[in-house]
C-alpha cells in the first residue's frame, strides 16, 4: 500500500512513513500494558458486601486501595452455596472479601487481614450478655441471618437459632421477644449505637466480648503470575489509609483503633486531628485485641502517638465543625422502627 503524505521528496516521505508506523506500531504495546479489571466474586453481607450502590464496605475499602496501585474491578454477587465453588475456579480472579480455610488456601493468595468480621451478643435491656462463648448459651433462643456463614462453632454449641432475613428483622425478633438474643458485626452495632443512641441504650444490652471472629481478606487466584505482586502492592496501602483517614470515611466511624506504627500495639485514630475534648466511648477496632495485651492504646493525632488522653496537645482536643457528625450518614445504613 502507497503512503502518499503530499512532499515532493521521497525521502521525506519514506521518512514520516516509518515513523507513522513506529508511532502505531506503540499503540497496541502501550493498551496491552494496561492492566484489564479484576473480575472478583463475593456473597451479599451487608454492610460488608452487596451490590453497587448498597452499603457495601469491605468491598470500597478493597476497591480503593487497588485504585491506588492503578487496579481496577468489579464484583459479582452469588449466593453462599456458589461462594466458594466460584472463588477457587478459573471464572473469577478472586474475592475482595474472604475468610481463610484449608480448601481456598489451595487455589488463592491471601492478603493481611484488612478487616475483622466480630459477631457480639446483643439482648433485650437488662439481659445476660457476658457470656464468653457459644457453648454457655446452649438451649438459648438466638436469631441469625439466613445465608451468612457464621461457621461450624454455632451449629455444634447446643443453641436453637432462628433465621431471619436482616439484621434489622432479627433486632425486630428479639425486642418482640420470639428470641432471646440476636448475634450482631461489631461494626453494625457502632451504627445502630450512633444513629439511635437513646432508643439502643434504653431498649438493648449489648457485649462487648466477640463470640465469633473471623479476619476478612482479600485474596487473587494463586495460577495468576501477578498474584503475588497484587497482594503485596495492595497491602502497602492499608496502614496508609489508616492514617490519612480512609478507612474512617469508608466506614463511616468518627475513631479506628488499629496498630499505625507496626510495634504491635493498637492505637486510637480520630477520624480528624480536632475530634473535640472528651475520649471517646466507643471506637471501632479493626482487630480484636488479643486477650494478653495489657498496654493501653495511645492516641495517633496530628502524625503523632501520644501516651494517654491527657497528653493530647490542647490543640488537638477542639472540635471540628466542619466535620459532619456520624449519625447524620449512619442512619440511612442501618434503619430501624423502634
Amino acid at each position: 500500500m502507497r503512503i502518499w503524505l503530499g512532499c515532493p521528496h521521497a525521502a521525506v516521505r519514506w521518512g514520516l512513513a516509518a515513523s507513522l508506523t513506529v508511532v502505531c506500531a506503540a499503540i497496541p504495546f502501550r493498551l496491552s500494558a494496561q492492566q484489564a479489571p479484576l473480575l472478583l466474586v463475593s456473597t451479599a453481607w451487608p454492610p460488608f458486601t452487596n451490590e453497587a450502590g448498597q452499603a457495601r464496605f469491605a468491598l470500597d475499602l478493597v476497591e480503593t486501595a487497588l485504585g491506588r496501585i492503578m487496579l481496577t474491578s468489579t464484583t459479582r454477587i452469588v449466593s453462599a452455596a456458589e461462594f466458594t465453588p466460584s472463588v477457587t475456579s478459573s471464572r473469577f480472579d478472586g474475592s475482595a472479601a474472604v475468610w481463610k480455610d484449608a480448601q481456598r488456601e489451595k487455589y488463592l493468595v491471601f492478603s493481611q487481614p484488612y478487616l475483622e468480621n466480630r459477631l457480639v451478643l446483643v439482648g433485650r435491656h437488662g439481659a445476660d450478655v457476658s457470656a464468653q462463648a457459644l457453648r454457655l448459651l446452649a438451649g438459648k433462643k438466638i436469631a441469625i441471618v439466613e445465608g451468612y456463614s457464621y461457621g461450624d462453632e454455632l451449629d455444634r454449641s447446643g443453641v436453637i437459632l432462628r433465621r431471619t432475613g436482616s439484621e434489622e428483622d432479627s433486632l425486630a425478633q428479639l425486642l418482640k421477644g420470639g428470641v432471646d438474643y440476636t448475634l450482631m458485626d461489631d461494626l453494625v452495632v457502632q451504627y445502630l449505637v450512633s444513629a439511635y443512641p437513646k432508643e439502643s441504650g434504653a431498649r438493648l444490652e449489648i457485649g462487648s466480648t466477640p463470640l465469633i471472629t473471623r479476619p476478612l481478606h482479600f485474596a487473587i487466584r494463586n495460577t495468576r503470575p501477578d498474584a503475588l505482586s497484587i497482594v503485596a502492592r495492595f497491602n502497602t496501602q492499608i496502614r496508609g489509609m489508616i492514617k490519612d483517614r480512609t478507612y474512617h470515611r469508608l466506614l463511616h466511624v468518627d475513631w479506628i483503633r488499629a496498630d499505625v506504627d507496626g510495634d504491635g500495639v493498637s492505637e486510637n485514630v480520630p477520624a480528624t486531628d480536632q475530634p473535640g475534648p472528651e475520649v471517646p466511648k466507643r471506637v471501632y477496632a479493626l482487630f480484636a485485641a488479643p486477650r494478653e495485651t495489657l498496654k493501653e492504646p495511645g492516641f495517633y493525632v496530628g502524625g503523632n502517638i501520644y501516651p494517654t488522653w491527657a497528653s493530647v496537645p490542647e490543640a488537638y482536643r477542639n472540635f471540628d465543625s466542619q466535620h459532619p457528625d456520624p449519625s447524620r450518614s449512619t442512619a440511612s445504613i442501618f434503619k430501624f422502627s423502634w
